[in-house]
């Protein structure tokens, strides 16, 4: 079985699938500042490699895939403060998000699941509100959160210790996915071992204030493509197996 990919696909493409078994996948990003060596679009590029594992994992299972084309506006209020950073309110992509269910909905999908490569504790809440709504109007839904457990534990020691950003974990992943986009500069940036995930709990608003002048932080000179290939089939794995139980009557 095949994966749609619904931005490239004819209405009569989608006609053709079991709309009323299939997984509607929804990647989600962000537009922003990722160190001097990684492209704005780092975090969308990630969630679609994401999407395209887990699809490829689902549809040899037999399940039909619709992976919808990415969101790769959303809150970022971290980043806000570099160029190039687009962000929008958290009420615009919960709105954004509802009403992407609600159209899956009226073409007859039940299925949906919301992957996340952009971690802004804004932009979380604002999905888990609308996972909130979209499964109160009957949609199934599932978000495989990578800041909680069970799947942070898949990601390797940096995307644990929460000096990830454009670190080694997304400069691998980009490597792998995009090399072209990954400038050469990454090479001789010293190691940022100041975790985000502790400056968050500790109250910090952006990324200047958590410790990263240049908007990253761990280790992205050590990097590499093989890591990086690694980390999407672990990303595939995650997607399919919190899909799973929006699967368990079929």
């Amino acid at each position: 079985m095949t994966v749609c990919w619904l931005a490239t696909a004819t209405y009569e493409e989608v006609a053709a699938l079991d709309r009323t078994h299939a997984v509607a996948i929804v990647p989600l990003g962000a537009t922003e500042a990722h160190g001097p060596h990684l492209p704005l679009s780092t975090d969308v590029i990630i969630a679609e490699a994401m999407a395209r594992s887990g699809a490829t994992r689902l549809a040899l299972r037999g399940v039909p895939v619709a992976v919808l084309p990415s969101v790769a506006l959303t809150p970022v209020p971290f980043a806000a403060a570099f160029p190039g950073t687009l962000g929008v309110r958290s009420a615009t992509l919960v709105a954004l998000l509802e009403d992407v269910a609600d159209g899956l909905a009226a073409h007859g999908f039940s299925r949906m699941v919301l992957v996340s490569a952009h971690l802004d504790p804004e932009h979380l809440g604002a999905v888990y509100e609308a996972v909130e709504t979209i499964r109160a109007d009957g949609m199934r839904v599932a978000f495989p959160d990578l800041t909680r457990k069970p799947w942070a534990l898949r990601l390797g020691d940096e995307f644990l210790s929460g000096a990830c950003h454009a670190g080694r974990f997304e400069t691998s992943l980009v490597l792998a996915e995009r090399p072209d986009l990954v400038r050469d500069t990454r090479k001789r940036l010293a190691p940022n071992p100041k975790s985000l995930s502790e400056a968050i709990r500790a109250g910090r608003r952006t990324f200047a204030e958590a410790g990263g002048p240049q908007a990253y932080f761990g280790w992205p000179a050590d990097a590499t493509a093989e890591e990086g290939r690694t980390l999407v089939d672990a990303l595939g794995a995650i997607l399919e197996e919190a899909t799973l139980p929006l699967l368990a009557d079929d």
